[in-house]
């Protein structure tokens, strides 16, 4: 039985990331991973000691075939951030989505507003342009998307989202692996 995914969504409920799980349990975060991809398997101890600090009974984590999910996330979960020097306001859809492996949200460049620029990593990104324009940075080349606008690319090199107009610009971005 695999039971990594049930481990990861009851960690996920609890709020705790990888390193406070293994904090909590003297374990290392690399082990946690491991056993939350199915890579490990935990002794019997380990597993109860996870389970003691998840809040969970064994019957109750072997009885219940699915863990329930949260699926829909209203406003009220959704948290914001925003860098007035820069210009820009993240708004997280999804709590704890940096857990995940997408992250979605909505972001907001003022007028000559800029995201930070990012390293390249092997995530791939997705933008959805609602309002405004915006200019993509993908190492030297600048592409340009404008209200409506669908953008995609992989992150292989260092990338960046500007707002080089004078009105503010708004889209949807989802990003793989843990991006932003």
């Amino acid at each position: 039985m695999l039971i990594g995914r049930k481990i990861k969504n009851l960690r996920l409920k609890s709020g705790l990331t990888q390193e406070e799980l293994a904090e909590r349990t003297d374990l290392t975060k690399g082990y946690i991973s491991q056993i939350e991809r199915d890579l490990s398997s935990p002794s019997i101890e380990t597993f109860f000691d996870l389970l003691e600090v998840l809040g969970c009974d064994p019957k109750t984590f072997f009885d219940d075939q699915t863990l329930a999910q949260k699926v829909v996330y209203q406003q009220y979960d959704q948290n914001e951030f925003a860098d007035e020097e820069l210009g820009y306001q993240v708004h997280w859809l999804v709590p704890e989505s940096n857990e995940k492996e997408m992250e979605p949200i909505r972001l907001k460049l003022e007028k000559k507003g800029a995201f930070k620029s990012f390293e390249p990593s092997p995530s791939e990104t997705f933008a959805y342009v609602l309002s405004g324009a915006i200019t993509v940075r993908l190492g030297k080349k600048l592409y340009h998307a404008k209200a409506g606008d669908a953008v995609y690319y992989h992150a292989s090199e260092e990338h960046q989202l500007i707002n080089e107009g004078n009105i503010p610009a708004e889209l949807l971005l989802v990003a793989t692996e843990s991006y932003l």
